[in-house]
């Protein structure tokens, strides 16, 4: 068995910035060199992998149909076949009975991913059918950099064209007359800042908006209503919005409502009491938003009428609006909410049947649809579309992702806990785990997640994958710590900048509360975060190691404050609003105090699995690399620490959804080589 690798070190406060030296031949040798390592440490798991993988993949219906979606003359959908790693895009004629049934002999393949990717890394980011159903602009990352070619199709022949732009950051946005598209640019940080106006046919595009706060990211896209374009540049905590009638738009955009420090809105277009108008999600009067109006030819912030008030205990998360009514996502008591307001009628919100779930509107549908979909999901029930009427609150379940093979949702139990933190603040738990396990009232192998930032909420999901871990009799707990969204804006501000160590004191507690009530232990519990949950992960290890049994970090960002200090890197500057800006002496002492690199220490620590993409742009490969070189020079313990880099893909892992599939194997077998659970 061949030793750990071992980094060499630099004099200096940062002894493995080295590592940082993208390409060099001996980085390259160093992460290649903890590839192996793991493989040789986890080549005794081999069998089980192989058994992980094909037990997850016997779950999923390779062969599927996506449900189909109406829009004008068509059906939208999309076909999954076994074997292939990308879903492929069709459509076919929309029956005249408006039912959804696909007609496969009349459908038209739009798009193969598969043929696209040949094996290799792909990630699909704009995918737009023009208002005229004539052309497909699509654009294409292959590398897990988040940089895009852009391309279009023609329908009528199959013909396809290159965009000659780059740096491109993968949007791409129709105006009404089907010839113009308007796509943004990344500046030198990754940064989208740049906006174009494209007119097919021509060899150049129109610069038609440049915002040089690094702060600030730009977005353009299309209304409820088809009829408006917006423009939306946003920091963590500042908004301004440019909007632009789709039908003219070689014109030029005006702004709803100039930015200023803290005003957060957000904006559509269509109907209210049967006007064109605007609909403003603005905290312009309450830090969890309110809802305001605006006549179409109006739309400034003078004009600004309250549709509905803002509210202390309930966060007003969004909108969805068509020619029926409004639909309001809210949250509530840490859950997803949809109230409806259809024209005309009584409000009322949509009745669920678990305790603890996720919920949003996945599709409006067309804007004059009397229906609209919803998504439902708990930690036992696999993920359902639910179209919603929205005049009579009557809901049908269109599709249910099926589970293949013996399944029985009522065979697990999900609950809502509830831990308390060192400062006496209640922090939910939510939880699932077989029946029979709770019932034992023994301590179980349990995998605690945690996210923790960005105002970012952790809804339950459903997980084919997790079943394996569940049917070994493990339990699976999310802790919804301060610095997420699960309790709304004031439940995310006590997690972001001075307040940071509430997510880790939360999370903490929650494992406490766990081992406590007496459905793990200390010795049986694995803790698992990625990106700024990987902060979260890196931070409560070096804190609390004793408490945790084994550790998953997915692309950690645990160099935080060495990052923070580089404004030349992706996304730093916009996240001194999370964070703080180091260079400010106080904010450096802060988190420095809590950045996991910085605070690893001569200490024991769980069994460590850290996993990287050598072209993430997000949180860059070296962060878990210099992390783990500096876990192995100064940890005092012999358990397995893993540096696992995916020398092909970026912050996402692996595009492919088998390959995405081994990913989750890889790393169950390694909690059950490092936890060895009992049988339940």
């Amino acid at each position: 068995m061949p030793h750990a690798p071992i980094a060499r070190t630099e004099p200096g406060a940062d002894p493995y910035r080295w590592l940082e030296q993208r390409d060099a031949a001996e980085v390259l040798e160093h992460l290649e060199a903890e590839n192996a390592y793991l493989e040789a440490q986890l080549s005794e798991q081999g069998e089980l992998r192989e058994a992980l993988f094909q037990e997850i993949k016997g779950r999923i219906r390779e062969t599927d149909l996506s449900l189909p979606s109406p829009w004008g003359p068509h059906l939208y959908y999309q076909r999954t076949t076994a074997g292939d790693e990308y879903p492929r895009h069709y459509r076919c004629p929309r029956p005249t009975d408006d039912s959804l049934q696909v007609d496969a002999d009349a459908e038209q393949l739009l798009l193969d991913p598969n043929a696209l990717a040949n094996g290799g890394y792909l990630s699909l980011g704009a995918f737009s059918i023009s208002p005229d159903h004539q052309r497909l602009a699509y654009s294409l990352d292959t590398s897990g950099d988040e940089t895009y070619r852009l391309f279009v199709k023609e329908l009528a022949d199959g013909s396809i064209r290159e965009l000659p732009f780059a740096d491109c950051d993968g949007s791409m946005t129709w105006a009404n007359d089907s010839q113009t598209l308007f796509f943004g640019e990344l500046d030198e940080t990754h940064r989208p800042h740049k906006l174009f106006r494209h007119r097919l046919g021509d060899d150049d595009a129109e610069l038609v908006f440049h915002e040089r706060d690094g702060r600030f990211f730009l977005h353009c896209y299309r209304t409820s209503s088809e009829r408006q374009l917006v423009l939306a540049l946003g920091s963590k905590t500042t908004s301004e919005v440019w909007v632009l009638d789709a039908e003219t738009p070689q014109g030029a955009f005006r702004c709803l409502a100039p930015r200023e420090d803290d005003h957060e809105y957000y904006v559509d277009h269509g109907q209210l009491d049967g006007h064109w108008s605007w609909l403003i999600r603005s905290n312009q009067s309450g830090i969890n938003f309110a809802l305001f109006g605006a006549p179409e030819q109006a739309p400034t912030r003078e004009h600004w009428r309250q549709l509905r008030a803002h509210d202390e205990q309930v966060m007003l998360e969004g909108v969805s609006l068509n020619q029926r009514g409004l639909v309001l996502s809210l949250r509530e008591s840490g859950l997803p909410v949809i109230e409806v307001q259809p024209q005309g009628q009584n409000a009322y919100r949509v009745q669920l049947p678990d305790a603890a779930y996720s919920l949003h509107v996945q599709d409006a549908l067309e804007f004059d649809s009397p229906v609209i979909r919803l998504r439902y999901e708990a930690l036992n029930r696999p993920a359902q579309i639910r179209q919603l009427d929205l005049a009579s609150d009557e809901q049908r379940v269109l599709k249910e992702t099926p589970v293949e093979g013996p399944f029985d949702a009522d065979a697990y139990v999900s609950q809502r806990l509830w831990a308390e933190a060192a400062d006496g603040t209640r922090v939910p738990i939510s939880l699932v785990a077989r029946r029979e396990v709770l019932q034992a009232g023994q301590p179980a192998p349990l995998y605690l997640y945690g996210y923790g930032a960005y105002g970012e909420s952790l809804d339950p999901w459903f997980s084919h994958a997790r079943l394996s871990l569940l049917e070994r009799g493990f339990v699976f707990a999310i802790a919804h710590v301060r610095g997420g969204g699960e309790l709304g804006e004031a439940w995310y501000r006590a997690g972001k900048l001075e307040h940071k160590h509430n997510s880790f004191d939360d999370f903490i507690a929650c494992a406490e509360h766990l081992i406590g009530a007496g459905y793990t232990s200390a010795e049986r519990l694995a803790i698992s975060g990625g990106s700024a949950g990987g902060l979260l992960i890196g931070a409560v290890l070096n804190l609390r190691p004793q408490l945790f049994a084994a550790a998953i970090a997915e692309v950690p960002f645990v160099d935080v404050l060495n990052t923070m200090q580089n404004p030349e890197l992706p996304l730093t500057v916009t996240e001194y609003d999370e964070w703080g800006d180091p260079h400010e002496p106080q904010v450096f002492e802060r988190i420095k105090g809590y950045a996991p690199y910085e605070n690893v220490k001569a200490q024991a620590y769980p069994a460590i699995l850290a996993v990287a993409g050598y072209n993430d742009s997000r949180v860059q490969y070296w962060e878990a690399a210099k992390w783990v070189a500096k876990l192995r020079a100064h940890k005092t313990d012999d358990r397995l620490l893993l540096l696992k880099t995916d020398l092909g893909a970026g912050h996402g892992g692996m595009s492919g959804r088998y390959q995405a599939l081994r990913d989750v194997a890889l790393e169950y077998a390694f909690l059950l080589k490092v936890l060895e659970p009992r049988a339940a």
